[in-house]
This record gives C-alpha cells, sequence and structure tokens, in this order.
C-alpha cells in the first residue's frame, strides 16, 4: 500500500490533502479515486489506513491506526564534510532507506565545494524532497531531519546533544585498530542519540580529529578497506542495525 507523509493533525473526521507534490502523486500519478485506500504518516510517526472520501476535494478519512514500526531503536545522525556534485543527494537518500533519523552537513577541511547560506538553504530544500521520497519508499515512520551548517565550530559544539559520537577515520583501519565501533555498539542502549562523523573525497585531516576527539568524539575504523565518501556512511548504518536489530534475539 502506498505511504505518503502527512503535516497536520490525524484528529480531524476528515483530511485535506494539501501538498502539492503529494496531491500529483496521489490523483495524477497513481490516480487515487474514492474507496482507495492508502497509509498516512503524520508528525507523531504513527501510521494509519486512510481511504479516499473525494478525489476533486483531496479529502481523506482515517480508518485505523497501524501498529507498524520500522524505526531504529536508536537515533542516528549522518554528518558528512560537504562533497562534491550530487553525492549529498546520494548519501542523504541510502541513509534515509537505512534508518538514519537526521542528515548533517558541514564545511570540512577538504570540501571542495564551499557554502554559503543561500546556496545551503537550496541544498536543503532539494535534501528533504529526497529523503521525503526515500522514507516514503522504505516505509518509514519519520522524515529524517536535515541540518546544514556553514561554520565547523557549530558543528563541533553540537556534539553535546548526542550521547555519542563516532568519527569515521581511514587511518584507524590503517594502524589495524578492528574492534572499536563493535564494542562501541555493545554499550549503546535502545533510545540513545549517536553522531557518526564522515570526511568528504580525501578524508578528514589531522587538525580536525584534533578538534573532534577533544570535543568527545571517539575514532572507530570501518574495516581494513577504503571506502568512498558516499560508501562509509552506508557501512556504518548498517553495521547499526546488525548489531542493535539483526543480531538481538527476541
Amino acid at each position: 500500500m502506498q505511504q505518503y507523509f502527512i503535516y497536520g493533525s490525524p484528529s480531524a473526521e476528515t483530511i485535506e490533502i494539501t501538498d502539492k507534490d503529494t496531491i500529483k502523486h496521489m490523483f495524477q500519478v497513481m490516480r487515487l479515486r474514492a474507496g482507495d485506500e492508502v497509509v498516512l504518516v503524520f508528525p507523531d510517526g504513527i501510521k494509519r489506513r486512510a481511504e479516499v472520501v473525494d478525489a476533486e476535494s483531496r479529502t481523506m478519512r482515517i480508518v485505523e491506526e497501524l501498529d507498524e514500526n520500522v524505526e531504529l531503536p536508536v537515533q542516528v545522525t549522518i554528518a558528512c564534510g560537504f562533497p562534491k556534485g550530487d553525492k549529498f543527494a546520494t548519501i542523504a537518500q541510502k541513509a534515509t532507506e537505512l534508518g538514519a533519523a537526521e542528515i548533517y552537513g558541514f564545511p570540512a577541511d577538504r570540501s571542495v565545494v564551499k557554502w554559503d547560506d543561500k546556496k545551503l538553504t537550496k541544498l536543503a530544500e532539494k535534501l528533504e524532497k529526497v529523503v521525503q521520497g526515500a522514507a516514503e519508499q522504505s516505509k518509514r515512520n519519520i522524515v529524517p531531519s536535515i541540518n546544514l551548517v556553514a561554520n565547523k565550530k557549530e558543528f563541533v559544539d553540537s556534539f553535546t546533544e548526542y550521547d555519542k559520537v563516532f568519527v569515521a577515520y581511514e587511518e584507524a583501519a590503517k594502524e589495524g585498530e578492528k574492534s572499536a565501533l563493535a564494542k562501541a555498539l555493545l554499550e549503546v542502549s535502545a533510545g540513545e542519540k549517536l553522531l557518526f562523523v564522515f570526511g568528504p573525497e580525501g578524508g578528514i585531516t589531522d587538525k580536525e580529529i584534533e578538534a573532534f576527539t577533544e570535543a568527545g568524539a571517539v575514532c572507530v575504523g570501518l574495516g581494513p578497506r577504503i571506502m568512498r565518501a558516499e560508501t562509509a556512511p552506508m557501512y556504518a548504518l548498517s553495521a547499526v542495525s546488525y548489531a542493535l536489530e539483526l543480531s538481538k534475539e527476541k
């Protein structure tokens, strides 16, 4: 059943769909008519089965709440030094499919592209559409938030908002460190907020590592192979899912 995120209150008897992109997909692409059903997800993260009352007025009726939650047991933020080209859109899309709660972008020392506030606003608007589409496709209960900053100090200052901060550092892997991430994930509790930091092409500089670790971050390796900027976040999210979802006895 098709799923859509709706920004409003589910308390009303009937709901009018007002978002232009959602209207287009529902009533032009999917050609929904009276009696057709979809899943609506409101800001409370609860999925609800809904029926089209009238396609012309874009009105729907809530049929029932669904007991379905596919979110990770922890809130994971993926923070990336701004990469080149459209790589950030790819990262945002795939990270959403893998369960990230937030996508964070910051100006790393080796970021080639420089972003001012105006450009960041446009990028954020683009990424918000990407993550919403990915969240609907992967049947998420939430749409990840997008947070892009032009000041790296602002990013580092945000470390205090998280229970644990991990920096993916390729030098740790080169030096033979193999278990820091695995051990750290064994100590993670449900409901915690985790931040994973990744560099752009070329990686994270020694100066950045010093600043990150002084702010409380822990450096971890992601295996013996060196990954591209857009691959490493996917590896980390997969590791979190395996450690906290797939390997746990029910």
